[in-house]
This record gives C-alpha cells, sequence and structure tokens, in this order.
C-alpha cells in the first residue's frame, strides 16, 4: 500500500494476486483508474464466518471502504482512493493487513460476547473449516470459553514434528512463571470431550487436537 500511494504521475496499473498456505487468496488491482485501488478477498470458509458476524465486523473496521460490487470470485472487496491517503501514513496499510485476521475473529468475539452475557449452560459451539481437513471449534461455557484447534499431519516426519510441537503448548505450564495459565489439552486421534457428538471426524493418527 505505501509503494501505490507514491506520487501520482509514477504510479503503475497494478493487478496481483496472492494465496495464503490456508487458501485464502487475494486480488490487489487498478481496474478503473492508478488512483483507485481495489483489494478483494477469497476465503473457503467465508459462509462459516458469515454465520458468526462477520459482515458486522467489515462494516465495523471497514465501512469507509466496502466496495459497492464485489468482485466476482471474491466474497469481499474494498476500495481505496489513493489521493485521499497520505504516502507517509502506514497506519492505514497496517489496518488493511489485518483483514483476514479481522474475518476470522467474528466468531470469538460472538464467544466471548455470550460469556460476558452470563450463560447458564453451554453456548451453540461454532466450527470453522478453515482449511479442508482442519477447522476451529469455538464455544462459550459457563465460566470460559473453549477454543479447540483440530490438525492434520499427513508427512511421516510432519507428524512427529507436530506433535512435538503441539505437546510444547501442553507442557510449557512445567514452567513456574507461567503456572497459573489457562490449561492446554492435546490429544492424537481422540477428539476432546466437546466433539465427541459430531458426525464424520475423521478416525486417523494423522489428526490431533488442541484445547485451549
Amino acid at each position: 500500500m505505501p509503494n501505490c500511494v507514491s506520487d501520482s504521475e509514477k504510479r503503475d496499473v497494478v493487478d496481483i494476486k496472492l494465496v495464503d498456505f490456508d487458501g485464502v487468496t487475494y486480488h490487489l488491482s487498478t481496474p478503473n483508474e492508478r488512483s483507485e485501488l481495489l483489494l478483494s478477498m477469497a476465503v473457503p470458509c467465508y459462509a462459516e464466518l458469515l454465520q458468526y458476524g462477520a459482515d458486522e465486523v467489515i462494516k465495523r473496521e471497514y465501512s469507509s471502504y466496502v466496495a459497492p460490487q464485489t468482485e466476482q470470485g471474491y466474497n469481499c472487496s474494498f476500495v481505496f482512493n489513493l489521493n485521499h491517503i497520505d504516502a507517509d501514513n502506514a497506519e492505514i496499510a497496517k489496518h488493511i493487513s489485518l483483514l483476514k485476521r479481522n474475518v476470522f475473529a467474528a466468531p470469538f468475539e460472538k464467544a466471548f460476547k455470550e460469556w460476558e452475557g452470563g450463560l447458564e449452560e453451554p453456548g451453540t459451539l461454532m466450527t470453522v473449516h478453515y482449511r479442508e481437513e482442519e477447522a476451529i471449534y469455538i464455544r462459550a461455557n459457563e465460566d470460559r470459553v473453549t477454543v479447540i484447534f483440530s490438525t492434520q499431519f499427513k508427512d511421516e516426519m510432519d507428524k512427529i514434528f507436530g506433535k512435538v510441537f503441539l505437546q510444547e503448548f501442553v507442557d510449557a505450564r512445567r514452567l513456574p512463571s507461567i503456572q497459573n495459565a489457562p490449561q492446554v489439552l492435546y490429544s492424537n486421534r481422540e477428539p476432546p470431550l466437546e466433539l465427541r457428538q459430531l458426525p464424520n471426524l475423521k478416525d486417523d493418527e494423522s489428526v490431533g487436537y488442541v484445547t485451549f
């Protein structure tokens, strides 16, 4: 963004596509004129995120930039008038870089609000399939918010490194300085109690679960 905001006489036509490791796709372009930068994002699990308030988060964080029409093949689009952006202002670039983070925050915000409001029984289990065979499960309980990440390592070497890395979340509480930190649980293959009622969970040694 800072490079695009530079001297208007030196601006180039932009047409860049980027794909993140989780399948999220970005398209940065100047389809109409060089002073208008269009940013579009496609998220595989966007329909699930919408159920949990992603559209409200977008309106709250980026209302002045939402494009009147979403680019075909993408879930959300934003237009930035480069003539109205200070070339030295990196704050807006940072805010835009948090787009995916803010959209994925929707179910977390929903769960924390439910917990703050007080619950007499566990809230709805929210599921976000952020990768083809991996998901995030979020639920507000009476005294906490539980977040479970399902992981899958198909390569044998990845399985070994993955187990060691994830087990560190559990073992970290052995350090005296963080013994009072919230408990972290890790299980290989067997889903935690909160998920056992769900259908079609993969029963495989390549699958693991981390509970925060």
